[in-house]
């Protein structure tokens, strides 16, 4: 099973082999969840010929570390900056990233700070509100310890509404709220009845995006697991199949 090491502990990915990929899917997954759950996604997409490659997140699936405490959003991107990277090597042509909920935060901090982003494009699922705003997520808590080389003040836990939120916030999105990359085709995908991470601060913030924004009725949070999983797997693979034009 493959594994890299990072500044928190050993993380571990998964990938479900294509042969011949005409593109790689690199997956963030929210908090409480890991690859494992990412099967069903997998086979959907297999057809199509898009290989998908998950990070699990340090303290979930088979990655260490507190699973109460996968990190902060500066930890969270630098770890899947190094996934990405691993999944960049594997491929002839740059990977998609795909980020859902906590990931989907994750997701955006990639590309703020990331002067050169270099991916096929970019598909958001089940944004949280509070990254919108310039805030983390109640999830992107770390463990308020310092990895070697690190400052205490930049592994600070961070929360929504903290001082330490603010600082880490303000760090990557240079405005009040953050902005895809000019140049990078991007898809939002959530559902309509999400309770988690309500739809209208989603919806009218990609309006301001160029972005494909496309929200399902009848479902909630995680997509991929909702009953309209079908449709939702489906709309991505084409979506990613029509990048290459």
């Amino acid at each position: 099973m493959p594994y890299f090491d990072g500044a928190r502990g050993r993380l571990h990915y998964r990938r479900w082999p294509v042969e011949n990929p005409v593109s790689i899917l690199a997956l963030l997954p929210g908090t409480g969840q890991h690859s494992g759950h990412y099967h069903r996604f997998a086979r959907a997409l297999q057809p199509a010929g898009i290989e998908l490659w998950t990070l699990d997140a340090s303290g979930h699936g088979l990655s260490e570390g507190d699973p109460d405490r996968p990190g902060t959003l500066p930890e969270l991107s630098d770890d899947a900056r190094v996934f990405l990277d691993l999944a960049r090597i594997a491929s002839a042509t740059p990977p998609v990233l795909m980020g859902h909920s906590l990931g989907a935060a994750t997701a955006l901090a990639v590309l703020t700070g990331d002067p050169d982003p270099r991916y096929a494009g970019v598909i958001l699922c089940g944004t949280p509100a509070a990254v919108l705003e310039g805030r983390a997520p109640k999830s992107a808590r770390g463990t308020g310890i310092a990895p070697r080389g690190a400052s205490a003040r930049s592994a600070a836990p961070v929360t929504a509404g903290g001082r330490a939120a603010s600082a880490d916030a303000r760090k990557l999105y240079p405005g009040t709220e953050p902005a895809l990359p000019k140049g990078i085709p991007a898809l939002i995908v959530h559902g309509v009845d999400d309770r988690r991470a309500p739809i209208a601060p989603v919806r009218e913030w990609a309006r301001t995006q160029h972005a494909d924004f496309r929200e399902y009725a009848d479902a909630g949070h995680d997509l991929l697991h909702e009953p309209v999983h079908a449709e939702v797997s489906a709309q991505i693979a084409a979506w990613v199949n029509d990048l290459r034009g």
